[in-house]
């Protein structure tokens, strides 16, 4: 059986070096070494005995056996395969572990949903696989990871502020936002050279969106310096190529919404994407 010393780099160093194993900056790797953190995001999980939580980038299971200590069944997502030898042998015994080998980006559809999302997140990843999950309907009741502070901020980002994006519609939309920390890079081996956040998001059970809402804001949000007369009258074009004028489509969506279509995706609240998408989808678009 291995027992690690999770609080202590050098530890970590050690053992890597004995393993055979190294860090790979492709994947985003900084192992979270300290325990007061730790500790803090576990518990703002709110994850009870006998509930089920995915990991994402268990690493070497700091935060896995965080979670099983609190009887917790975990479901963890590792694509590194040195880390995948070491976390089998570590958890060998434990009954509540369930390893998914491979990138969680192609294996997470094929997984039993979970009421519980957990994860250090890789910085390359983070945006792109809460967007993926959203997008495709598989929602947590909470979750809680660490992601790099300017990709926490954009999730929690309102209309007009400077960090608002399609990605703060995305989470908004399902999710209530609240950062819970911030933390240093001395929280974490190795040091990344930017400072992360951990965040915690959880389920409005807001109900079904129209098909056409994600696609969407993506399109509205797509060129920026663009109004988004011009952004709405392209995503109808590319929908319905053979449909009536696109422009003429656009105007009538526009005036059932009150705009003008010289705003900006960057200054419409969530809601206005919304009513936006539902007019699309009565026009059948």
């Amino acid at each position: 059986m291995i027992t690690l010393n999770y609080n202590s780099a050098s530890a970590l160093r050690t053992f890597l070096d004995e393993e055979g194993l190294g860090m790979r900056k492709k994947f985003g790797q900084n192992f979270l070494v300290n325990p007061t953190v730790r500790k803090t995001l576990v518990e703002a999980l709110g994850a009870k005995n006998g509930d089920e939580v995915w990991e994402i980038g268990p690493g070497l299971g700091a935060m896995t056996s965080l979670l099983l200590e609190k009887g917790l069944t975990v479901r963890a997502f590792e694509i590194d395969a040195g880390f995948i030898r070491v976390l089998k042998r570590i958890f060998a015994d434990e009954k509540g572990f369930n390893l998914v080998e491979g990138d969680v980006m192609k294996t997470w559809s094929g997984q039993k949903p979970a009421d519980y999302f957990m994860g250090n997140l890789p910085y390359n990843v983070a945006a792109a696989l809460l967007a993926d999950l959203i997008e495709k309907g598989r929602l947590f009741s909470r979750i809680v990871v660490t992601v790099q502070k300017e990709v926490a901020l954009r999730m929690a980002a309102s209309a007009g502020s400077p960090d608002y994006s399609s990605f703060s519609v995305l989470c908004s939309s399902v999710y209530k936002i609240k950062p819970l920390m911030l933390i240093r890079p001395s929280s974490f081996f190795p040091q990344p050279n930017v400072d992360s956040m951990g965040v915690l998001l959880e389920n409005k059970n807001s109900g079904a969106y129209p098909c056409a809402y994600y696609p969407l804001v993506r399109s509205l949000f797509a060129s920026r310096r663009k109004t988004i007369k011009n952004n709405l009258t392209n995503f109808i074009a590319s929908r319905a190529p053979k449909a009536a004028c696109a422009k003429d489509l656009c105007a009538a969506i526009l005036a059932e919404n009150g705009l003008s279509g010289n705003e900006r995706a960057e200054k419409l609240e969530a809601e206005a994407f919304l009513s936006l998408a539902k007019s699309v989808e009565n026009m059948r678009i």
